[in-house]
């Protein structure tokens, strides 16, 4: 990442927009998950919430500095990638979309019951089916059509009356409804409620985590400051929990636990926060709230429909241009440039997942995803702070702890732990949860091995396509990234232009503005005698940011072609470069042939320009190891340079550069 990489995105929107995507999922889930939630947890019911504002707090550092780290639309599939391999990436981005997809459906039928307050039609029968599939269609030409900035502001206004109306109902049902004895007197923990319901609830409460799965698939289209991170995850954790804790301690007032059940779970069982009006005495109070939160709560819940269906779509082209599902499910509008198949296919299973009209059977598999998609989130971030910790991070986790030379974040180990323990509790105590998703894991990961061994590609390495791709255009040649070391020398700007024309022949074989990635990193040699997170010299550190500046401006010098820059630290060069080309998933590598020692001597290769180029330990060791294409630059001989195509110590296909 370059200085602009101190802020965590580069244009377009700000925190505001960020808050206000995470902020609609906020608001839906207790407009739809409440009254399932008491269901399950009863007079329990404010406690899961506490624990579930924990669980997003811990969860939105962890999503924060993973956006910010890596600036790729996806949320956890992204954190999968860079940390573990695209096996882990495709298991996260597949678990998040199940929960996209029911989470759209689920929103859209909560919308129409809340409706039905001005008419009760609405609430019941054909006529509900019709307006829930009415809103689908809604929110996939929407989705269709792209993200506006004119729409953005209007979210922030529904944000502003939402937030309005939940604080007006906080005080209205604290001072007239909260009745301390009438909860804790039905809590009979192992009774009323059990320990398995009191599991099952807490994973539907996690639902409000898919707003940062929406929020970070705007990476890369917004812009936000350091400080501006740091507001974003306390202002939107702070809300979770005034939010949900508030609204439950009403809700479980005004319709207390009575013989084991509550009347959030059975009358308002689909529109549970209009049990809070009905329990106000006063006539007026009571409609004026009843009409006020239908209104309020049919539009946010819509909002959050379409919030679930932008994350749905980003993370589609994700999947897509990364060759985990394939290109023609991931397919882009030609004018739109939105993954409009995909999205219609989305579309149409979450009607058929409305049809039955069961939000519990719906939040009782969303929790299967929610809880796997976070679990692998935290566990992808605290990878990231020992394989990549020198990379810059506008906004890192705080309490760190320094375990083996590396800072180990106390929030995300405490989210890891929570995270798998619930979700391993959900599979034992539900038993659709446990089906169903194992289910579709299982289905997921066939169809991507077998799509992935059809076409030739890597299982666990990452392949690319260029968005033209997805728009249908005829590509004949694929590439992924090219790794390419740089040390400083006067040799950088030819190895970056070796990678530059390889990455810009993508442009020439395919369509207009396909080239490859180059990543280039600079290693720092840290000596057995100095720990591994030794501080660096000074003037070491402004040499390799100059020389990743330069690695940068000479590469984009070539169209179609970006360059990402990175640091590592180890303890030898040439094993560090294997283990990034291995790590990245690269296709190839462009390395300069370093001169061999006058002690160690080198190794003669043959080149391809009729030339010979003699090279050192580490480059010998990266061309025995690489598991790609080597392609080695060598020093001038007069006034030529050679590169050459090396691959397990023998060339492979390609002319000299």
């Amino acid at each position: 990442m370059t200085e602009r990489g101190e802020q965590m995105f580069r244009r377009g929107l700000g925190s505001p927009m960020l808050f206000s995507v995470v902020y609609t999922v906020i608001a839906s889930a207790i407009y739809f998950a409440l009254g399932v939630v008491a269901g399950y947890a009863l007079g329990l019911t404010p406690l899961v919430f506490v624990a579930s504002a924990v669980m997003f707090a811990l969860a939105a550092m962890t999503y924060v500095e993973g956006s910010s780290l890596h600036q790729d639309r996806g949320g956890s599939t992204v954190f999968a990638r860079y940390a573990f391999n695209e096996l882990w990436s495709f298991v996260a981005g597949w678990a998040v979309l199940l929960d996209y997809v029911i989470l759209i459906a689920a929103t859209a039928f909560s919308a129409t019951n809340y409706l039905a307050a001005f008419w009760s039609p609405l609430g019941h029968g054909a006529v509900e089916t019709v307006a829930v599939l009415g809103i689908l269609a809604y929110v996939a030409v929407r989705n269709i059509r792209g993200f506006s900035t004119t729409r953005s502001s209007r979210i922030r206004i529904l944000v502003v009356a939402d937030i309005a109306l939940q604080v007006a109902l906080i005080g209205f049902g604290m001072a007239l409804l909260f009745d301390a004895h009438a909860i804790t007197s039905t809590i009979h923990l192992g009774s009323t409620p059990t320990v398995e319901n009191l599991i099952v609830a807490f994973g539907i409460a996690t639902v409000v985590s898919t707003g940062l799965e929406s929020a970070s698939g705007l990476s890369g289209e917004v812009e936000v400051s350091r400080a501006g991170l740091r507001r974003l995850v306390s202002a939107s954790s702070l809300t979770v929990f005034v939010v949900y804790t508030g609204i439950a301690i009403v809700a479980i007032s005004a319709q207390p636990v009575i013989n084991g059940t509550t009347a959030l779970s059975t009358t308002y069982k689909d529109a549970p926060v209009l049990g809070i009006a009905a329990a106000f005495k006063d006539a007026w109070l009571r409609d004026g709230a009843k009409y006020a939160i239908a209104a309020i709560a049919a539009i946010t819940l819509i909002a959050a429909s379409n919030s679930a269906m932008l994350g749905l779509s980003r993370l589609a082209y994700s999947l897509s241009t990364n060759r985990q599902i394939p290109s023609a499910v991931g397919r882009l509008h030609p004018t739109r440039f939105t993954p409009w198949v995909l999205i219609v296919l989305a579309t149409v299973v979450a009607a058929a997942l409305s049809l039955p009209h069961d939000l519990d059977m719906l939040l009782g598999l969303y929790a299967f995803g929610a809880l796997l998609g976070l679990t692998i989130a935290h566990a992808a971030i605290l990878r990231l702070r020992f394989s990549e910790p020198d990379a810059p991070r506008p906004y890192d986790i705080p309490f760190d702890l320094k375990v083996r030379g590396s800072s180990l974040p106390l929030p995300a180990v405490l989210g890891l732990v929570l995270s798998a323990a619930a979700w391993v509790s959900v599979l034992i105590t539900h038993n659709e949860a446990r089906w169903v998703g194992l289910g579709w894991m299982a289905f997921g990961l066939t169809l991507y091995v077998i799509y992935r061994r059809s076409t030739g590609k890597p299982v666990f390495q990452r392949v690319t396509v260029p968005r033209e791709a997805l728009l249908g255009e005829h590509l004949e040649a694929e590439y992924g990234s090219i790794l390419v070391p740089v040390f400083g020398t006067a040799l950088d700007d030819d190895i970056m232009q070796t990678a530059g024309r390889l990455a810009a022949e993508e442009d020439l074989e395919g369509a207009p503005g396909a080239g490859a990635t180059i990543e280039a990193i600079w290693v720092f040699e840290v000596p057995m005698s100095l720990p591994i997170d030794a501080r660096l010299p000074d003037a070491e550190l402004k040499r390799a940011r100059a020389a990743l500046a330069r690695a940068k401006a000479v590469g984009e010098e070539y169209e179609g072609v970006e360059v990402a820059t990175a640091t590592v630290r180890a303890r030898r060069a040439g094993q560090a470069i294997v283990d990034e080309a291995r790590r990245r998933g690269v296709q190839a590598i462009v390395l300069a042939a370093e001169e061999p020692s006058k002690i160690r001597g080198g190794t003669r290769l043959g080149g391809r320009a009729g030339m010979d180029a003699f090279v050192g330990e580490a480059t010998k060791l990266v061309v025995s190891k690489a598991g790609c294409p080597v392609i080695l630059t060598a020093p001038p001989v007069g006034d030529q340079a050679v590169s050459t195509s090396i691959r397990d110590e023998a060339p492979i296909a390609g002319d000299a550069v």
